[in-house]
């Protein structure tokens, strides 16, 4: 079985990444992984001050908090040939 391509990044103790998953629940998300990035520098530097972050390792497309259930679904339906949504960040 293939490992998912999505990748959900967070941090332990995050309230906006707790909404995430709720968001990504009611969107109807394919599995996804999560990383949580607080034990790892190179992933606080990169994704610090944007977590949650859901990420396609197969396109590198990255969808920034906030976003909406219907975000979510548009987002996974053409993360394949469209740019990254940009966010305000999060915790």
């Amino acid at each position: 079985m293939n490992a998912p391509s999505l990748i959900l990044y967070q941090r332990d103790d995050c309230h906006l990444c707790d909404l995430a998953l709720e968001v990504l629940a009611a969107a109807g998300t394919p599995d996804f992984e999560s990383a949580f990035i607080d034990e790892d520098a190179a992933l606080e530097a990169r994704y610090g001050a944007r977590v949650p972050v859901l990420h396609d390792a197969a396109s590198g497309l990255e969808l920034d908090w906030p976003f909406d259930a219907a975000t979510a679904r548009r987002w996974l339906g053409t993360r394949r040939t469209s740019s990254p949504a940009a966010g305000e960040g999060g915790c």
